[in-house]
């Protein structure tokens, strides 16, 4: 999606009618806030903590769980990953098992340390209980957490635009001035998601 914008040089109007569709994808996010579509409220929390140690906040800013990548997850599950949700049902599971086993308490409690211990485990395919070995699911989780942290605010993550704050990326745009390719100035954001302009128009979430 990243390359797709920045490859647009083009200018296209922004229509009145393009305005109000963003207005209602922006309500209808509001929404549906926190709610859970997928997950059940175990599962998101554990789901919660995972994303927290894969991408977690520190001195260069907020993490994957402020970008409510977990959000991200829960709404593709019941969409465009919805094949996904019983891999994730015995994931999530198994990685309280593994945690209950090795350090007597589930996952969520654990402390950091340990929770990276755990996860260390698991990424390394050491840990047991996972179908088709743990380090399968961690690729996956990781691989969505990413996608949820820095992938466009449309789809449920990079709350506030943590993720394209993080790496630099100043948001959707449909043209390219000249001062924003200028190598000596940061350039600012646009806050703006690419389906807040008509050419990139989606009907559902």
């Amino acid at each position: 999606m990243l390359k797709q914008v920045g490859a647009i040089v083009s200018v296209a109007a922004f229509s009145p009618r393009a305005l109000v569709q963003a207005q209602a994808r922006s309500q209808g996010l509001a929404a549906v806030g926190n709610a859970l579509v997928s997950l059940t409220p175990t599962e998101a929390e554990t789901l919660r903590a995972i994303i927290a140690r894969l991408i977690p906040a520190d001195e260069n800013g907020p993490g994957a769980l402020e970008a409510r990548a977990d959000r991200f997850i829960d709404r593709a599950l019941g969409g465009a990953l919805k094949n996904l949700r019983p891999v994730y049902g015995a994931g999530l599971a198994a990685v309280n098992s593994y945690a209950q086993s090795s350090k007597g308490i589930a996952f969520v409690k654990l402390s950091a340390s340990d929770q990276d211990a755990v996860l260390t485990a698991i990424e390394q395919n050491q840990a047991t209980g996972f179908t088709g070995g743990s380090a399968q699911f961690f690729n996956l989780l990781r691989t969505h957490t990413i996608q949820g942290t820095f992938s466009d605010p449309f789809y449920g993550g990079n709350e506030n635009f943590i993720g394209w704050d993080l790496i630099g990326y100043p948001g959707a745009r449909i043209a390219v001035s000249a001062n924003l390719q200028r190598m000596d100035v940061k350039p600012e954001s646009s806050r703006k998601s690419a389906y807040d302009y008509g050419m990139f128009n989606k009907g559902e979430i």
